[in-house]
């Protein structure tokens, strides 16, 4: 497991990885600065409507507007720490998961022969559907994040860490493996994925970093997945180029 986190992220200074780095930087920056915009116009349009329906004017209007913004802008943060995780995983992996595929087994896995070539359709379908699993359960956990606050951080990262082995080891998996195969391999090592999942959760959490996360944990489970596949027909995984 160490050696394919490693693998990963030495993955980061591959010639070929370096373009979707970039689009990664680039449609991460653009989406949270999309989100914070857009949250701040609204703040901004609740503060003046709620100023007009209580009636108030010159210094109380002045107040109720900065508790506002203050409230707003602590709520945006935890929302943006709990949310945008999931909310890039599931993009930025839908768009470039292949991509970040193919330049790791040249670089590591040359023996390997031509993968499943996976439609577009597709491929946007598996991020958007780690998308709405992630950004969903953690909505509807957001409650007892706040109510169980001394648990929030076991129950996110356990949550959050099966997720995404699940997710990710799929959407990885999928690439060679039968659909059934696929479920049946991950059954079979359910602990090696889970304990992979955490992983990224944990890289998640880091800020400005878990921008270009979704890359390496795509890495990393593409080792984590070949390690597993070739144990299971009793081969040796190659050494990294």
């Amino acid at each position: 497991m160490v050696s394919a986190l490693s693998k990963a992220f030495g993955q980061l200074s591959d010639p070929a990885s370096r373009r979707v780095i970039w689009l990664t930087l680039t449609l991460s920056a653009g989406l949270l600065m999309l989100v914070w915009a857009l949250a701040a116009w609204g703040l901004s349009a609740g503060a003046a409507g709620l100023q007009s329906w209580l009636g108030v004017e010159g210094f109380w209007a002045g107040l109720l507007e900065w508790l506002v913004g203050l409230g707003g802008f602590v709520a945006l943060l935890f929302a943006s720490a709990i949310l945008f995780p999931g909310v890039a995983a599931g993009i930025i992996s839908g768009l470039f998961i292949d991509k970040v595929c193919q330049a790791v087994e040249a670089r590591h896995y040359p023996d390997l022969p031509p993968a499943r070539e996976q439609p577009f359709g597709e491929a946007v379908g598996d991020g958007l559907k780690l998308l709405t699993v992630t950004v969903g359960l953690n909505l509807l956990l957001l409650p007892l994040y706040l109510i169980a606050a001394p648990l929030a951080p076991f129950v996110f990262f356990g949550v959050n860490g099966y997720l995404f082995g699940r997710e990710y080891f799929e959407m990885i998996a999928v690439r060679r493996t039968a659909s059934n195969q696929v479920r049946d391999l991950r059954q079979q090592n359910g602990g090696k994925v889970f304990f992979a999942g955490l992983v990224i959760a944990l890289l998640m959490w880091i800020p400005i970093f878990n921008i270009i996360v979704p890359l390496v944990a795509a890495a990393f489970m593409l080792h984590v997945f070949e390690g597993l596949r070739r144990k299971s027909v009793g081969a040796s995984v190659p050494s990294p180029a």
